[in-house]
């Protein structure tokens, strides 16, 4: 494609996602990127075909002609890459396709599952009164983002992995840099590097130790380290992964529901009123907010039609989540926030084999996070306007660099 042709395309991602935070494209966007398929620019000067109706979005994530594996020729990255920058992929199962990623994903799944979960919802409880207690002593006004949004997931997530939460401002730098996509790609190299390495420490010690301590790495290391099924660096891997996801998406998730429902201080006060319903509101946040907007990138391994489009192997392909979840034809009044609509079918997580493993857990975070914030702060109340929200534009995982708050 000529160079003239490629700035024809609209650029994916836009330079300035929305105006409002809560709106994952404005109408102007969307009107650039209309099209159950449709031809766009990366940041990498590579294109990609973007993939944005909720029927085209399930069928790409679940067919095996489709990769997730970064390191593929012509995969659509978003952010161009040091030599090097990846580090050891191994262990990375996101990344991964086919037996490899399977092999991997089985390990975790029972740990992930409903009923585990919640075996662990006192903790949670427990760990969401101890912020919100700390929120309370500190006083208005506050910043909701630093002082209970971010805290909350990470203690959560460093309790049952068994990381020292005492490092957490070393591994939250980190974890941010990774999925900023302007970060310079010589410091993503280096954070990649000293995550692993901190990583690597932790699990050596644990391995050599025989720790018989109740956290997930312990018990991998005994259960799959020792019996030869799953090598250190492999389980160095899963746990970068695990402690990135873990409290990322929870913490600008409980972020950006906080400023919506406060939007909507009926909607507010029934989640208060009516804690029962909490279930019902979490599937509508999740649906209406969507904070993985840039969508879920794959390259083509055989020939495949989209939408009427047939995509060639080779080819790069974004599945918009943000847009698949505010699709018409699947949800009445797709821009209204109705906390009690049935909003099961929406794809935050994802969809298929590589769907997020630590949803149940996400959910349950979310839910007790907003039901007891709801309880205990009645009158929490936001001190700036959306145009003045410092908002993560640049993350792969969207949210709100602050939210300003007194009661």
């Amino acid at each position: 494609m000529t160079p003239a042709a490629l700035t024809d395309l609209p650029l994916w991602p836009p330079l300035n996602l929305t105006r409002d935070p809560l709106v994952p494209l404005d109408a102007g966007e969307r009107r650039r990127f209309a099209g159950p398929v449709t031809r766009v620019r990366l940041p990498t000067d590579a294109t990609a075909w973007l993939v944005t109706r909720h029927a085209d979005v399930r069928q790409l994530l679940r067919h095996p002609g489709f990769s997730a594996d970064l390191t593929r020729p012509g995969f659509p990255l978003l952010r161009r890459l040091a030599p090097g920058a990846l580090g050891d992929r191994r262990g990375g199962f996101i990344r991964m396709d086919g037996a490899e990623h399977a092999r991997l994903r089985r390990m975790l799944t029972a740990e992930f599952m409903i009923k585990n979960v919640r075996r662990i919802e006192p903790l949670i409880r427990q760990t969401v009164d101890r912020t919100l207690d700390d929120l309370r002593d500190a006083g208005p006004p506050a910043d909701l983002v630093t002082t209970f949004a971010l805290p909350l997931p990470s203690m959560v997530i460093c309790h049952l992995l068994g990381v020292p939460y005492a490092d957490h401002d070393f591994f939250q730098e980190r974890s941010r840099t990774l999925i900023d996509r302007d970060a310079p790609p010589e410091r993503v190299r280096r954070h990649v590097q000293e995550l692993r390495d901190y990583l690597q420490r932790l699990v050596e010690a644990k391995v050599a130790a025989g720790d018989r301590t109740d956290d997930l790495l312990s018990r991998l290391a005994r259960d799959r380290v020792d019996t030869g099924e799953l090598a250190v660096d492999e389980l160095v891997g899963m746990a970068v992964l695990l402690l990135i996801a873990g409290h990322e998406t929870t913490a600008n998730m409980i972020g950006l529901s906080t400023l919506l429902l406060l939007r909507h201080p009926a909607r507010y006060a029934a989640l208060r009123d009516d804690p029962g319903n909490a279930d019902a509101l979490v599937e509508e946040l999740l649906r209406y907010l969507t904070i993985v907007r840039t969508g879920l990138p794959r390259l083509a391994t055989e020939d495949v039609e989209i939408g009427g489009r047939l995509i060639r192997a080779g080819e790069g392909v974004i599945a918009v989540l943000s847009t698949a979840n505010r699709d018409p034809a699947v949800f009445d009044r797709p821009e209204e926030f109705d906390p009690y609509r049935a909003a099961q079918q929406q794809l935050a997580f994802g969809f298929g084999v590589h769907q997020c493993i630590g949803q149940p857990l996400a959910r349950a975070e979310l839910r007790i996070a907003l039901v007891e914030l709801a309880r205990r702060f009645p009158r929490l109340r936001v001190t700036a306007t959306a145009g003045r929200l410092p908002t993560r534009d640049s993350s792969v995982v969207y949210g709100l660099g602050a939210l300003p708050v007194t009661w």
